[in-house]
């Protein structure tokens, strides 16, 4: 079929190319195979571990209150489902490209393409975020050691103009403010996030350089910051003992489930990440036996640190508290008069920030480098560099795809858009394990146990409904009147019973199908305005895809 939408590689020609080179791009030889285990797991807690534990997980508690440590387990299970769809993939197709190179392999080329502009949104604005909740955290400890970057370098023009025009609608003063006095270019206020720049070059230097560097500096930061969050947790678990502050923990569930589930995007985004070191898989010594444990055993990690952290600072003090407070590990200590431990704490997220944005400055370029030795980008996508054996030029790419946005954009806007990229590539993934052949186990090699799905997924379904028959009853009755997000839900409840209505008739593996679900359900909760803007992003891929990669496809013949 080599004008077909749907053509597909077969898994021998990906790793015969991945192997032999395409193009120019490989001509100086392979990529250096130095991870393993032990780099694979920290490098998923690098990912994990950043932005989400230092900053979102206030939000999430402000609306959950402590019971938001039902939702971190939900979204571990539901990450757990992905990532076990995940190592079947990377034990079998054992090469760089993560979810688009195994779409590429069950769903065809036009599928493969729209995950691999998902996973370019996922990565690139992922790290906008993170390298702007790491510019916050850098300016209040130059603020701590008594240096004072003017206002107008520490924020993006997004930011402060949001700020301006909401202060104008509320009817607020608006004098002082920073959109009105910062210096002019051209009649245009100049209010640029510097420190959030300087940190994505730095870091897009390390990741041009090369793994074995990368592997060192996120293994160390790894360490850092693990033993920086289990001291806080022993630190705030003995202070709300010995003080009696238990009361913080009633009620466990202030807004019900409800509340809980508000916080789906601030907790997802948390997770992000532990996908990026399939990217790697080229680079890894055993890919088949090493990147289904990594995957696992960094999950497992990152969900007890963030379970124990979310109980400590509810314990510590009221999650009402929590309200708009962009620090919330910080603000608890510095709220209990222990401030040298916020400070440190401050340090932490910086290492912490810094860790998450090198997995993915190394994830993404190895996405741009799958898809050019497909012929669907440009062969300068996937040229290694003679000296370091990185993606030279897609490296330098990313970094200013990332550096020039976190210039100017506001973190807030983007944390949804980043979600939904990552719950569509994680849909396509489950669903993809379910469409591969069948082979027999082999030793040293992972493979999802078979669970048959004929009678277990029209029970989850229908376990599903039973709970949530209010809702969709409320929605049925009012379904003129409702708004997009009930819209979504009837959605949903279609899509579930289509699936579980297949699982009968095809005896499907119940563990990937559970990953459709999850990731679906998770899907339908974040706002619609974010569907909008991913609905944008995907028609300016569907037009690079149709006016140059179907073109150019080395499937094309």
């Amino acid at each position: 079929m080599p004008h077909s939408l749907f053509r597909k590689k077969s898994l021998d020609k990906i790793i015969h190319d991945a192997e032999c080179g395409t193009g120019d791009g490989h001509s100086h030889g392979g990529m250096k195979k130095v991870l393993g285990v032990r780099d694979l797991t920290f490098m998923g807690v690098a990912a994990v571990i950043g932005a989400g534990i230092f900053s979102t997980i206030g939000t999430a508690a402000y609306n959950g209150g402590p019971g938001v440590i039902f939702l971190f387990m939900i979204t571990a299970v539901t990450c757990g489902f992905t990532a076990l769809c995940y190592a079947e993939f990377a034990a079998r197709v054992p090469v760089s490209g993560s979810a688009y190179t195994y779409s590429y392999v069950t769903f065809g080329e036009l599928i493969a393409w729209i995950i691999g502009w998902a996973l370019i949104l996922e990565y690139a604005i992922g790290n906008v975020v993170v390298a702007i909740s790491w510019s916050a955290y850098f300016n209040n400890i130059l603020k701590a050691m008594g240096v004072n970057l003017p206002d107008w370098l520490t924020i993006g023009y997004q930011t402060a103009k949001m700020s301006y025009m909401e202060a104008l609608q509320a009817g607020k003063p608006v004098e002082g403010m920073l959109y009105l006095k910062a210096p002019l270019v051209f009649g245009i206020p100049f209010i640029v996030n510097l420190p959030a720049f300087v940190i994505v070059g730095l870091i897009t230097i390390l990741a041009y350089i090369g793994i074995n560097e990368s592997r060192k500096s996120a293994n160390f930061m790894v360490g850092l910051k693990l033993i920086v969050l289990v001291f806080i947790a022993v630190v705030g678990f003995w202070i709300i003992f010995s003080t009696g502050t238990t009361a913080n923990w009633t009620p466990f569930l202030p807004e019900g489930m409800g509340g809980v589930m508000k916080s789906v995007s601030s907790v997802f985004f948390a997770y992000i990440g532990f996908d990026a070191i399939s990217t790697t898989a080229e680079e890894c010594s055993n890919p088949q036996k090493d990147l289904p444990k990594g995957m696992i055993y960094s999950l497992l990690i990152c969900t007890v640190v963030y379970v124990v952290t979310a109980l400590v600072i509810t314990g510590l003090v009221n999650y009402k508290e929590f309200k708009e407070v962009a620090d919330p590990l910080a603000y608890v200590f510095d709220k209990i008069n222990m401030h040298k431990i916020g400070f440190v704490i401050s340090i932490s997220a910086v290492i912490a920030a810094t860790s998450v944005m090198l997995v993915f400055q190394i994830g993404q370029p190895r996405i741009w480098m799958s898809m050019s030795r497909d012929g669907l980008l440009p062969p300068r996508f996937s040229r290694l560099s003679p000296r370091f054996k990185t993606p030279a030029f897609a490296t330098i790419i990313t970094g200013f795809l990332v550096g020039i946005p976190v210039l100017f954009v506001d973190d807030k806007l983007m944390t949804d858009l980043t979600s939904i990229g990552t719950l569509f590539a994680f849909v396509l993934v489950c669903g993809g394990v379910l469409y591969l052949p069948r082979i027999q186990k082999k030793t040293g090699k992972f493979q999802i146990p078979y669970i048959n799905g004929k009678f277990l997924t029209p029970l989850v379904v229908a376990l599903f409904i039973f709970l949530f028959r209010e809702r969709l009853a409320g929605c049925l009755r009012n379904i003129e009147a409702e708004n997009y997000q009930e819209v979504l839900f009837l959605v949903f409840v279609v899509a579930a019973i289509v699936i579980a209505f297949l699982s009968f008739l095809r005896n499907y593996s119940l563990i990937p199908v559970l990953g459709v679900l999850c990731c679906l359900y998770l899907m339908i909760e974040i706002p619609p305005n974010s569907w909008k803007v991913f609905f944008g992003w995907m028609a300016c891929g569907l037009t690079i895809y149709f006016l140059y990669g179907r073109r150019k496809s080395k499937l094309r013949g």
